[in-house]
């Protein structure tokens, strides 16, 4: 998430880093991952495993921040997230406030 502003604190806040593990096989192609990841993590792929449906597939695995909901919501137990540490937060820059959206 993009802020206008940085907190006075950010060089002391730490953010989980999860790394996700995909068991291809196990998927069936539900979406529930993808469809509910906070930050946009995983996205549907487009090749099929050997059951014939799409697994997800990470964009990022850098963005995670560990929460586990994709692991909570797989019916299959075909994903999972390992505890990758603690990390400072992305250095973020400022937009530029002037410009307008049309």
């Amino acid at each position: 998430m993009v802020y206008w502003r940085q907190p006075l604190d950010r060089d002391s806040i730490q953010v989980p880093r999860g790394i996700i593990h995909i068991i291809e096989e196990r998927c069936k192609g539900c979406g529930f991952c993808v469809e509910f990841c906070p930050q946009d993590v995983l996205i549907m792929s487009r090749r099929t495993n050997a059951r014939g449906y799409h697994p997800p597939e990470f964009i990022e695995d850098t963005h995670c921040i560990n929460c586990g909901l994709c692991t909570l919501l797989c019916p299959d137990f075909a994903i999972y997230v390992e505890n990758g540490g603690m990390h400072p937060p992305d250095k973020v820059e400022p937009k530029n406030r002037n410009k307008v959206k049309r």
